[in-house]
C-alpha cells in the first residue's frame, strides 16, 4: 500500500515508518515537509501522494504550553485533522489518527473504555478531543487513544518522555520525582506501531480504540519496575499531583482498557513486558561521544 505518515520524524511516527517500510511503499511527511496546520498544504500534499493509508502522528503535545497557546494546539490537534479527513475522503484513502487519555478527566476508578464519556479538563485534551471528531469525518478511520508513550527505534529519534527521563535520571545517580498517585496504561512506541498496521493490513473494523499496553500503574511503580530491570539503587522521591504545581490539568486515575483491540484479535503485550523490552534496547545502545 501507499502510506503517507505525517510526524513521520518523531518519536511514534518514526516507528511507524520503520516498521512499515519493509513492506508498504512510504511517503515520510515531517514538520519541515508539510505544515498540517495549512489546509491548502495538506489537500495538496495529499492529492500528489495519493496515498491508500493517511497515518497522522503529528501533534501539539506540550500540555502545558498549551494552556498559553490554544490557537496552536486546536490548529494542529483539531483542524488539521479536520483537513487530514477532507483529504482523505478526496483521495479515497483510510485516516489514521492518535488521540490521549487527556481526553477524560481522570475521576474513575477502572479502566476507561471506548464508550465512555470524555471530559477533558485542559485545552490539550479539549483540542485532542475535537480532533477525533474530525477524524470520524473520513470515510473509513482508526482513532487510536495512546498513554504515556516511550520507546524508539533504532533509527528514530532520542526517546523523549517520563520513560526516557526517568531513564536518564536513575542512570545518572539523580533523584527521580515521581507521582505516586497518577495511574497511566504506558505504551511502547513499538507495540503501538505493530498494533496500527495490523488493523490497517488486518482491515478490521474502523472505529476508536485503545492502543496501550496491557495493565496499568502508577508513574512510582512504573519507576520502581524501572529500577528493578536496570538492576540498580535509585533515589526516588514520591510526589502528589495536588503538591506539584502544573499549568494543565493531568487526569489521576487514567488506566485505558484496551479490551476492544484485543476482540479484533490484537493483544497488546503487559507494560512490565514493554518496559524490559525498552530497557534492553536502551542499554543495547553504544554511548554517543563526548
Amino acid at each position: 500500500m501507499r502510506v503517507a505518515v505525517l510526524g513521520a520524524r518523531g518519536q511514534l511516527g518514526s516507528a511507524i515508518a520503520h516498521m512499515a517500510a519493509p513492506r508498504h511503499h512510504i511517503d515520510m511527511f515531517g514538520h519541515d515537509d508539510l505544515d498540517i496546520a495549512d489546509d491548502r498544504a495538506v489537500a495538496g500534499a495529499m492529492a500528489r501522494a495519493r496515498p491508500e493509508v493517511i497515518i497522522n502522528c503529528a501533534a501539539f503535545n506540550d500540555v502545558d504550553l498549551a494552556e498559553d497557546r490554544p490557537i496552536d494546539a486546536l490548529n494542529v490537534n483539531a483542524f488539521a485533522v479536520r483537513a487530514l479527513a477532507r483529504a482523505a475522503a478526496a483521495t479515497g484513502a483510510l485516516l489514521v489518527h492518535y488521540s490521549t487519555d487527556f481526553v477524560f478527566d481522570g475521576t474513575a476508578d477502572r479502566p476507561y473504555a471506548e464508550d465512555d464519556l470524555p471530559n477533558p479538563r485542559s485545552v490539550y485534551g479539549a483540542s485532542k478531543l475535537l480532533g477525533e471528531w474530525f477524524a470520524g469525518d473520513a470515510p473509513r478511520a482508526y482513532v487510536l487513544r495512546v498513554e504515556s508513550l516511550f520507546g524508539r527505534v533504532a533509527d528514530g529519534p532520542p526517546a523523549k518522555g517520563s520513560a526516557a527521563g526517568l531513564l536518564k535520571t536513575i542512570v545518572e545517580g539523580g533523584e527521580a520525582r515521581v507521582f505516586e498517585d497518577r495511574t497511566v496504561s504506558p505504551t511502547y512506541v513499538i507495540d503501538a506501531a505493530r498494533a496500527t498496521l495490523q488493523l490497517v493490513e488486518r482491515g478490521a473494523p474502523p472505529g476508536l480504540y485503545h492502543c496501550v499496553n496491557s495493565g496499568q500503574c502508577t508513574w512510582l511503580e512504573f519507576a520502581r519496575q524501572l529500577t528493578e530491570q536496570l538492576g540498580v539503587e535509585a533515589r526516588l522521591a514520591p510526589v502528589r499531583i495536588a503538591d506539584v504545581k502544573l499549568r494543565a490539568n493531568r487526569p489521576q486515575y487514567c488506566a485505558l482498557s484496551n479490551a476492544k483491540l484485543a476482540s479484533v484479535g490484537i493483544a497488546m503485550p503487559s507494560w512490565q513486558d514493554a518496559l524490559a523490552r525498552f530497557v534492553g534496547a536502551e542499554l543495547a545502545r553504544p554511548s554517543p561521544p563526548e
